[in-house]
């Protein structure tokens, strides 16, 4: 079992937690977690670019004039591809992006961006935050106190109402429940910030 310093909001030392080495300790699997950061960004994308064929764009049927003695080349209709207003041959169509990930790949892929960033000494541990109601003031104060910097993912409970509302509108801050921790979120963010009452789910992502 690793050992991580957990803190107080002050920023001071508390104690220490233990967490799995199967979470936060393996060798972390690049070609994994590359496979599902892209299939994560797959899912995302709506799939409904699309065109009309000669079947379905509107008019053109009738012939715009007769087969012979006009000088020009012989036309069918107004809707064919080469006329403005036309239609588009071999033009894009609404699909489906998103990639079947199993589910042992996805966890594989979090516990790898975790341990990536604990080898790096980016993951931070708070006893708890006790706001007495929401403050961004506060809570970039206690981010302050705790030494991290740029881009930070902090991992909460659902139910600390409190804290959700005090951090959700900090700048570079993202807050995430534990059960939507991803790879993705992970890799985005310089450093992971968890409760002591958020570490015990991760256990499950074994």
């Amino acid at each position: 079992m690793a050992k991580i310093e957990m803190k107080n909001a002050s920023g001071k030392k508390a104690s220490s937690v233990e967490v799995a080495d199967a979470v936060f300790a393996i060798t972390p699997n690049i070609p994994v977690m590359h496979q599902v950061v892209v299939a994560q960004l797959a899912h995302r994308r709506s799939g409904t670019q699309s065109t009309k064929t000669r079947a379905e764009v509107s008019g053109g049927g009738k012939k715009p004039f007769k087969q012979k003695g006009t000088g020009n080349a012989r036309q069918g209709s107004i809707r064919a591809p080469h006329f403005s207003g036309g239609a588009v041959s071999l033009g894009p169509t609404p699909r489906k992006y998103s990639q079947r990930t199993p589910k042992k790949m996805v966890q594989l892929a979090m516990r790898s961006a975790l341990s990536d960033r604990m080898t790096e000494n980016k993951v931070v541990v708070v006893d708890e935050f006790s706001f007495a109601e929401p403050s961004t003031k506060s809570a970039s104060a206690v981010l302050k106190s705790l030494g991290v910097s740029d881009r930070v993912l902090l991992v909460l409970e659902r139910k600390d109402a409190m804290s959700w509302k005090s951090f959700r509108n900090l700048k570079d801050v993202q807050v995430i429940s534990t059960g939507e921790l991803n790879a993705y979120d992970i890799l985005c963010n310089d450093w992971i910030v968890f409760t002591k009452a958020s570490l015990p789910t991760l256990e499950g992502a074994k």
